[in-house]
Order: structure tokens, then sequence, then C-alpha cells
């Protein structure tokens, strides 16, 4: 993180012909609100490693390989070691602005090891910790796993809660009493049409099939981005950060665009398309009935069991279990043996929807899909730039991945890495526990849902994009090298809807006649 921070602040220095100090300030400038964070400006031209290990934000542990972004620099005779703090060599500390990387890079900061520890804020962190672990709204005064708040895991991660005060009404359940009086769905179709007396929600979707969308993954479903424009001094501006807070509050993820439960435009390059809008758009009755209980990280042995749904009166629906790469990848040295094993994989997924069975209304679907094949990442990134490398033509994604390889944070060791072997390895066990979930979709029997396999559609996602005139490697995430982009998440939804409408067109149920009839409506009353 400090080497980051200080790379990005030098960059600023440079393109904007400034000191050092000057860019930290226009840096403070840009970041929305202030932060009494300690800040560090070193008075001598050095590069982020130096930088940071001359401040003890960075150290050199025994024993282990020395960790390092940029070229290392000469020695000097009877320097204590390879980065050191030259004598004539000064840092100045503000206490008015902000350094929130470095400083919580710093495990030790002085006076402030850990704001959690402090007493008011014990039970807000210990919450915090609580609704991310188990993928539940921050603010659900119902308790019905739905939320009228975006972030924190509202509504961004679930369908908008339409009365966070009456735990029977949500999105997903079957209507109350054809939601004659109030739209205990929260699909905005409620009320009786004067015309007959008949109920709206009885009229256009009595027989309609309606179901919701459920994702069960990791950090591609839950739609991990960094903007590159964070670390991109010549696009940087006070709008790169306008939404800071809540990207934070998302964990650094836009399920809102996502692939599966996007239904926002989205607003970080390419578009949105996700099988909920298309499910939606078939049967206008599907409104808001969405999940996403994705977490960054997430293997198939950690799936959080918060689905929310009721089998007694609740609407099927489709479950998509997508974990395509954390089985195989984590940053550890020895990364072959902490995959996971087909044996694991089968008793994991297996334990996953035995779970599914119990809490699943009947007549839902659940489709498994693959593993990613991930030396498509290095295949196509390795020699390019990354974004903090782009100005000065400085850090290729190879020095990008060698450095956390290094660290041992690497999102995944065994495809970020020169090394072919391991590359060929890591794909092999992929395919492995592919394998073990295409013969659960053959084998297993389930009361509630039937199931299906398919391979995460990369090679024709990458195909189409050729034909639209891309390349390949502009639909990998720049900033981290490693997961599908915007626009590769748009193109997929596109393959998989196609797959899934003629080869198992059961799961997508059938189109709404009636859907004209409520969009219309819906203008006549003003709504959307």
């Amino acid at each position: 993180g400090c080497v980051f921070l200080v790379s990005v602040v030098e960059q600023l220095a440079q393109w904007h012909n400034s000191t050092v100090k000057a860019a930290m300030e226009r840096l403070c400038n840009y970041i929305p609100g202030k932060y009494q964070i300690m800040r560090h400006i070193i008075d001598r031209e050095m590069n982020a490693d130096v930088v940071c290990h001359s401040l003890k934000l960075c150290k050199e542990d025994p024993g282990q390989p020395l960790c390092h972004l940029y070229p290392l620099p000469k020695r000097e005779k009877h320097s204590p070691g390879l980065f050191y703090a030259p004598a004539h060599s000064s840092h100045i500390c503000y206490f008015d602005c902000f350094c929130l990387i470095a400083s919580l890079g710093k495990k030790n900061f002085t006076g402030f090891s850990n704001i959690c520890s402090f007493p008011l804020l014990a039970n807000l962190c210990e919450k915090i910790k609580y609704i991310i672990r188990n993928k539940l709204p921050f603010e659900d005064f119902d308790g019905d796993k739905f939320s009228t708040f975006p972030t924190l895991r509202g509504y961004h991660w679930r369908g908008r809660d339409c009365d966070d005060k009456n735990s029977t009404m949500y999105p997903g359940r079957r209507p109350d009493n054809w939601d004659v009086k109030s739209d205990s769905n929260c699909n905005g179709i409620w009320g009786v049409d004067p015309k007959d007396g008949i109920p709206y929600e009885e009229k256009f979707c009595k027989g309609a099939g309606s179901q919701g969308v459920v994702l069960l993954g990791d950090s591609a479903g839950a739609h991990f981005h960094i903007p590159p424009e964070w670390m991109t001094v010549t696009q940087m501006s006070v709008k790169s950060f306008a939404n800071l807070l809540m990207v934070l509050a998302d964990e650094i993820d836009w399920p809102q665009f996502s692939e599966i439960t996007g239904f926002l435009n989205s607003t970080i390059g390419g578009w949105t398309d996700s099988l909920y809008l298309r499910l939606r758009k078939r049967n206008r009755c599907n409104h808001r009935d969405l999940q996403n209980i994705s977490q960054n990280g997430m293997l198939t042995a950690y799936l959080s069991f918060s689905l929310a749904r009721n089998q007694l009166l609740d609407n099927p629906a489709i479950v998509v279990y997508a974990t395509i790469g954390n089985d195989v990848c984590n940053g550890k040295r020895d990364t072959l043996a902490h995959m996971t094993t087909p044996k694991e994989m089968f008793s994991n997924v297996v334990q996953t929807l035995q779970y599914l069975d119990s809490r699943l209304p009947n007549g839902s679907h659940v489709i498994l899909t693959g593993l990613v094949d991930g030396r498509f990442l290095w295949d196509n990134l390795h020699d390019r730039y990354h974004p903090l490398g782009q100005l000065n033509r400085d850090v290729t994604y190879s020095q990008m991945f060698s450095f956390f390889n290094c660290l041992q944070v690497s999102p995944c060791g065994g495809w970020l890495t020169s090394n072919e072997t391991l590359r060929n390895l890591t794909s092999e066990r992929a395919l492995q526990l592919s394998n073990v979930l295409k013969e659960i979709a053959r084998s297993e029997k389930f009361a509630n849902f039937d199931i299906f396999y398919m391979d995460f559609p990369l090679s024709q996602t990458a195909e189409e994009w050729r034909k639209m005139g891309g390349e390949p490697w502009q639909l990998i995430e720049p900033v981290d090298g490693f997961h599908p982009n915007q626009i590769a998440a748009a193109l997929g939804t596109s393959i998989t809807w196609q797959k899934v409408l003629h080869e198992w067109p059961q799961v997508l149920g059938k189109e709404n006649p009636f859907n004209d009839q409520i969009e219309a409506i819906f203008k006549d009353q003003g709504g959307h």
C-alpha cells in the first residue's frame, strides 16, 4: 500500500511539474473529507520502495526475499541495508490531511494500533465484521435480510426492501392476498384495477412463473473493481475519488453492475447486462428479486448460508453457483499445496446444495459454473504496462505479479507467475475441479431444484470481443490484472443467456404477455 501511494505522489509531482509536497497536497484535495492521519514527505528523490523502507512502513524479514516493485538502488558504503534513509534527508510529518494507505500498512502506528480498540467504536466494528462475514445488510430494521440502504450489503447486493419496518414485505415473496392493499413482494405491482376490480398482481403475474436470481460467488461475482484513475495520474482529478466512501462501503465491489445481479447503468466503463435484467425484461413481475451472496476471496468451503428464501412463502429462484478461481488461487509460496482437492470440492459443493435444497422453494434451478482457465491472464498481460507504470513505462504486469508473489499477497500465485509449469499445473487442477462440478450436475438429484453445469465462457467472451474489434487484454481489470471487467461481464451475460435459452429453456420460464401493459400503467402513474 505504501509503495502504491508513494508512486502516485511522485508521479503527480512529475506530471504537474511540482514538488512532492505540492503533489501530496494535490492528492489530499482529491480525497473527499479530511482524514486526520499522518502524512510523510521525503525531501529527496527516491523510488517508492526506498521511501517506504526508509519510513519503516515496509521491512525485510529475516530469511525472506527482498520484495520490491522498482529496480534495486545501489548500496552506498557502510549503508545499514539495501534500503536506508540517507543522513542528510528528512521527512516532514503533517497532521492536517491524509496518508491513509501508508498509515493502515503500519501496524504499530504511534498512538494508534487499531481503530476498533476504541470503546465507542468496538460495537460498530464488530457489527461491520459480522455483516461482511455473513453477507447480511448492515441496516435491516425488520430482520428480513433486505434493506433500503444501498451499501454495506444493502440493496446494491439484494433487491431493495420496500418497507424496512415490516418483515413480511420483501422482494421475492409470493403476493399476500394478491397485494390488494400493499406491495408485499416489492415488485411495484399492487392495488386493484378500477375498471374490473381485479388486483393488478393477479391480473398480470398469476401463472407467470415469477422467479428470482441468486448468485453464490467470489470476487468476480461481486464484481471487484479498483478504478484505474486512482493510480493513473494523467486521469486523476477530484472526480476520481468522489465515490470513495461508497466504494469502500461496498468492499471495493460493484454488484450493482455485475454479470448476474447488475441492475444499474454502469459508471465504470462498458455497459450493464445481467441475468437479472434479462429475467426482469422477460417477466416484469420479477422486479427486485435478486440476491448477490458473493465475497472477495470466497472458496467453496466457506460459502455463507445467508440466503433469504422461504420455501412456503417465496417464489422459486435460479441460483448461479460460481466460484471460478479461488479454489486454485492463493498467495502462498507453495500454492499447489493450498489448492482445493477434487475430494474436498465434491464435499463442499454437495454440502452447499443440500443446504439450498432445505431453503429453496420447489421448482427452483441451480447452475454450476466451472472454473476459469487463468492462463489467459499472463498470456495477455505480462508484457503490458500496469496503470502505475504507464507514465514512465517502468512497471509491467510481470513486475507487479512478481512483487505480489514476493509479498505473498498475490490473488493467484499459480496463474500470475512467470513459471509456465506452475501456470499449467494450476489450470490442470482447475479442470479437475470443474469436472467434479460436471459430475455432480450429472449424478446428484435434489427434491426442490434441478441442476445444470456450464463452463465459464471466457474463450467465447474473448472471441465475441475480437469480432467487435477489441483485444483480449481489454477484458481484464487493469489495476489488479486478475478479474473480468465490465465489458467481460456484459458479454458473458449474453453468452450465458443464449446457452441457457437454447439448452435449458425451462430454467428461464416463459415470457409474460402483460409486460407492456405493466410498463404502460407505471408510465401513466408517473413511475418507472
